[in-house]
């Protein structure tokens, strides 16, 4: 399992949507990014800023915040704590 450092965490990416309200199924191409997560890790903070996220918690984040990391075949994505904009 990935381990971060400082103030980022690791977000498990909430699968994007496959079909719409009315039934219509989107193409991969015309997905959007999803935006929302699961913590599934979280670094100890800085000396100056405590974490305010914990694992567990479901998050929104930044379209084209982080860092996309791959582990045994499953998408991850590391972001800085100041990159979440909200917890669910």
């Amino acid at each position: 399992m990935i381990k971060p450092l400082a103030d980022r965490v690791v977000i498990e990416p909430q699968e994007a949507q496959t079909k719409t309200a009315s039934g219509l199924y989107i193409p991969d191409t015309a997905k959007e990014k999803p935006q929302q997560g699961t913590i599934v890790a979280a670094g100890p903070g800085k000396k100056d800023e405590p974490m305010e996220v914990k694992v567990g918690d479901k998050v929104l984040y930044g379209k084209y915040a982080g860092t996309e990391v791959t582990v045994d075949d499953k998408k991850y994505l590391i972001v800085k704590q100041s990159d979440i904009l909200a917890i669910i």
